[in-house]
């Protein structure tokens, strides 16, 4: 049985820096994260794929956002800096990726409880 389990997170001023980590159970491999404000669709934000080597980003994060994955490939983290009150969301991380469309909620199998980010402006 996969789970995620997520910590990190918090509250901080715009243009501060938070970072969110992921650990896996019972997977290994590409994992991701996403966010949701209420009322909006989940977006997805980050993902590194298996291997360590391909990572990519939602244009809204590119620059100040670092996503990275352990050797194991067991557990993700994210780094955010530079953060506006627009980051401000609950940040979900992600595993199982079944598609290539890997910002597509759809794509995904396993999710973790999600995190609160809030930026204050």
């Amino acid at each position: 049985q996969v789970q995620l389990v997520e910590s990190g997170g918090g509250s901080v001023q715009a243009g501060g820096s938070l970072r969110v980590s992921c650990d896996a159970s019972g997977y290994y491999g590409t994992m991701g994260w996403f966010r949701q404000v209420p009322g909006k669709e989940r977006e997805g934000v980050a993902v590194a794929y298996m291997g360590g080597n391909r990572v990519y980003y939602a244009d809204s994060v590119k620059g100040r956002f670092n996503i990275s994955l352990s050797k194991r490939e067991t557990s993700v983290s994210l780094q955010m800096n530079s953060l506006k009150p627009e980051d401000s969301a609950m940040y979900y991380c992600v595993a199982g990726l079944t598609d290539s469309n890997w910002y597509l909620k759809g794509a995904w199998i396993y999710w973790g409880q999600g995190t609160q980010v809030t930026v204050s402006s």
